[in-house]
């Protein structure tokens, strides 16, 4: 898929660029940077990081990638927080869009970030996710590359209050009752579908032609493989999955109930018995509902991702 977020150290990680958080300075630091400079042999990356200098905050810089299991590093500097008065989400969001062109330019089909300024630089972490997963997501609406986010453990990794606050809340209003599931079973949690006269398909495109978007603005929306989604167009019998169908829909920025009409054409229906199911659609009930920001959520809350 052109974008998951995963549990891991970056410095074991596979991809064609690996992107450091480094030190302005070219020294080995602690945390992200130290692991990767172990992990590629620090004698030979800190000699080849001393021959670029002094980093500019936002900057991108490349070394090989030595021992990693990678062709590249790039080495950027994230912003150190000083209260968000002195251009830090600016700084920050030019450390992925940097990243992301010199990779481009490197002709990398694949590249790993880690939580940028997230860790000794004080970058608040609601704040420095937010950044990166808009970065990314405006990213690769145009372009094609497979993206990773590497976030080493729970702690380092966070939403915001107020959405997990939102999420929490449609859970709390909109979850069956567990007496219901003990005395009826899962039987009754399956939605009747009405009668309905076009195929997925054929509604499919109907709501993409409807919203003057193209086969590529989908795709990259709903962070889905291109030859997935020709089989989708070519093949009128080819049964998509749930998941795919969910993340056709938040590209589409389908309400709830195109959503839930929509997934009917499939065959699916949402269970109130099931939070994973209440998270994706407490997004869509709201209105507007961003891929990305779905996805970050059943991260953090130990989910199965749409589209991995």
């Amino acid at each position: 898929m052109p974008f998951r977020i995963i549990r891991n150290n970056i410095a074991e990680v596979t991809a064609d660029a690996i992107v450091n958080s480094a030190d302005p300075q070219p020294i080995a630091g602690g945390g992200a940077d130290g692991a990767i400079y172990r992990a590629a042999g620090k004698e030979e990356l800190l000699k080849a990081r001393q021959a670029i200098g002094y980093i500019e905050p936002g900057q991108a810089f490349e070394t090989p990638a030595f021992g990693l299991d990678a062709r590249y590093i790039i080495h950027t500097v994230g912003p150190v927080w000083q209260g968000g008065g002195h251009d830090e989400l600016v700084t920050l969001r030019q450390c992925y869009e940097n990243c992301l062109k010199l990779a481009e330019k490197l002709q990398c089909a694949s590249i790993a970030f880690p939580l940028i300024s997230s860790g000794t630089f004080g970058f608040p972490k609601d704040e420095a996710l937010q950044t990166a997963m808009s970065a990314i997501g405006k990213y690769l609406l145009n372009h094609d590359m497979d993206i990773l986010l590497v976030v080493y453990d729970r702690e380092s990794f966070a939403i915001s209050r107020q959405e997990f606050t939102d999420v929490q809340s449609y859970i709390d209003e909109h979850k069956m009752p567990e007496r219901y599931v003990r005395q009826y079973g899962n039987s009754r949690l399956t939605t009747a579908f009405p009668h309905i006269n076009e195929t997925f398909q054929q509604r499919l495109f109907k709501l993409i032609d409807e919203r003057g978007m193209t086969d590529p603005d989908v795709y990259r929306a709903a962070n889905i493989d291109r030859k997935l989604f020709s089989k989708i167009r070519s093949n009128p019998s080819y049964h998509p999955s749930r998941d795919t169908v969910i993340a056709l829909g938040a590209a589409l920025k389908l309400n709830l109930a195109q959503l839930r009409d929509l997934m009917s054409r499939a065959g699916y229906a949402f269970s109130p018995a099931d939070e994973r199911d209440l998270i994706i659609e407490s997004f869509f009930a709201k209105g507007n509902p961003d891929l990305l920001e779905i996805e970050t959520v059943l991260f953090n809350m130990n989910h199965k991702l749409l589209t991995l």
